[in-house]
């Protein structure tokens, strides 16, 4: 596919367990996602955690794919605590909920036009109605609640024209990890500039997962102090213990343990996936 600028080289990305963080902040993030706007390009934009790093361990095509992104934004407080121990200063959170109101803000002096895929059953039109109400004058020229399983091969190339009737710049997918990124490097492999050249102008996809609840109201977010201690997960636990545990009580300490293996350069954790994988 035609990339959104170039995807950032690995080499310039902060290697977390063998996943490529891009070492930016929110405000590079949003010069970088409108000059590919700006370019008519198109993309992907990851927001990954501890979450996604982990399940990246035991599935080597989502680690692909979020190497493959435009940016992987550090989008949990150990993405930028790694970042600055490995000597990348300029590094800061650049969180999925708060990048989505950033270029939200941005649109509607640029003309920047969304569309919303994901989120149960009448979650993204609530979603639409509540930001087009906080930036009045966004352009929210679609909405779409996907099923809970793989769409058909008819059903994505409705979505694909569904996207371009709208004429949407940035496409907001509100899944779970590694469902949204799987989604979003298939649909843009399939319809992006090296497939059938169906997708029309600056298509830019955002894995924002929990945003689409928390800025529809229905599940609040975590007190701005316990995000930048990194206790943002302790917050949602408890908010979500039945959905959420397996999540935070496996993954945590399976992430620990395996940085402390990797900075202290006992194992050894590629960036690159072997095509035979």
């Amino acid at each position: 596919m035609k990339t959104a600028i170039d995807n950032q080289s690995l080499d310039k990305r902060v290697n977390v367990l063998g996943v490529g963080i891009s070492p930016i902040n929110l405000d590079t993030a949003s010069e970088l996602i409108h000059a590919a706007i700006q370019s008519e390009s198109q993309g992907y934009v990851g927001v990954t955690g501890v979450h996604g790093v982990t399940e990246a361990q035991s599935d080597s095509l989502f680690k692909r794919i979020l190497n493959n992104t435009f940016l992987n934004t550090p989008d949990g407080m150990p993405m930028v605590w790694y970042g600055k121990i490995l000597g990348y200063e300029g590094i800061s959170r650049v969180y999925g909920p708060d990048l989505m109101l950033r270029i939200c803000s941005e649109s509607v002096e640029n003309g920047v036009r969304h569309f919303f895929y994901g989120g149960r059953e009448g979650v993204a039109e609530k979603l639409r109605d509540e930001l087009t109400k906080k930036f009045p004058g966004l352009e929210v020229v679609g909405t779409y609640t996907p099923p809970f399983r793989p769409l058909t091969e008819d059903e994505e190339m409705s979505v694909r024209d569904l996207i371009n009737v709208s004429g949407a710049h940035c496409v907001w997918v509100g899944l779970s990890t590694p469902k949204q990124e799987k989604f979003m490097s298939n649909i843009l492999g399939k319809f992006g500039k090296e497939g059938d050249g169906s997708f029309e102008g600056a298509k830019i996809f955002f894995g924002v997962g929990a945003a689409f609840d928390f800025h529809a109201g229905l599940i609040p977010q975590a007190p701005f102090w316990l995000q930048s201690c990194g206790m943002e997960w302790f917050y949602r636990l408890c908010k979500e213990p039945k959905r959420l545990w397996r999540r935070y009580l496996k993954n945590n300490p399976l992430f620990i343990m395996r940085a402390i293996l990797q900075l202290f350069k006992l194992r050894n954790y590629p960036l690159r996936v072997p095509d035979d994988h």
